[in-house]
């Protein structure tokens, strides 16, 4: 998306949450894992930039990785896997 295409940019930015929403009880059971997959998805090698100010463009990407709820719903399975780290 292009900054200037303001009624995308508005539209992701409410259905990124409401994604988060409907999708909240298997982010509270395997939010985790499924956080961590998507960010090496998202930032591998040959990925295109999320946030690409040179050009003008914006990915709907970004939005899910800067969102509050997101990180929040995946606290949970995030927290559990670091305590069974450390006694591993």
């Amino acid at each position: 998306m292009r900054y200037e295409e303001k009624a995308k940019l508005t539209a992701a930015r409410v259905l990124v949450p409401v994604a988060a929403l409907v999708a909240s009880p298997v982010l509270l059971i395997a939010g985790g894992p499924v956080r961590r997959r998507y960010l090496r998805y998202v930032y591998r090698e040959e990925a295109p930039a999320i946030l690409d100010k040179e050009q003008g463009r914006i990915s709907v990407h970004w939005f899910v990785v800067m969102s509050p709820l997101l990180v929040w719903l995946c606290w949970p399975t995030e927290a559990l896997a670091r305590l069974i780290s450390r006694r591993g």
